[in-house]
Formats: structure tokens, sequence, C-alpha cells
């Protein structure tokens, strides 16, 4: 594991440290890892909920594309039968005269 590179736009630490911190932090738990690495277990902590929410992101967005996608045909097919009961109407309003 590489150490903390210098502050770059307000952020202290890449995001490939990050990440690999949270996997030394998965391995090894967050107070050996934050003693290894020197950095506050509140950080890890930090980072940890932060992943964790960008990935519940990440599956509720996925579950909104699926929901779009089912309703998107749902649309199709009623349109289709929408049609397809114009064209009956107007076949028998055509025959009643």
């Amino acid at each position: 594991m590489k150490k903390p590179e210098p502050q770059v736009n307000g952020q202290r630490h890449s995001q490939q440290f990050k990440d690999e911190a949270l996997a030394l932090a998965q391995r090894v738990g967050v107070s050996g890892a934050a003693k290894q690495l020197g950095v506050n277990e509140n950080m890890l902590y930090t980072w940890r909920s932060k992943t964790n929410a960008q990935q519940k992101q990440g599956e509720s967005e996925q579950q909104l594309a699926v929901e779009n996608a089912r309703l998107k045909r749902q649309l199709a097919e009623q349109a289709e039968e929408l049609a397809i009961l114009k064209k009956v109407a107007a076949y028998f309003a055509k025959n009643q005269k």
C-alpha cells in the first residue's frame, strides 16, 4: 500500500488509495488498517459509508432503468391495442351507415 499523495483539489488521498485502504480494512479490520496507513479510523468509516451509498445509488438507478424499460414496453403494447381499437371502431361505424 502506498503512502498518501499530496493534497490535490482539497483531496488528500486519491480514490485508488481509498479503495485499497477499504480493501485492507476489510481484511485486517478498520483499526489495523488505520494504524498501518497512518490515517484516522473515522476517515475509513467515512470512506466506507460513501462507497456503500454510491453502490446503493447505482443499484437503485439500475432498478429504475429496468422499471422504465418495462413501462415503455407496456406503453407500446397499449398504443398498439388503441390503434387496433380505433380501426375496429372506424370499420363498424362505416358499416352502420
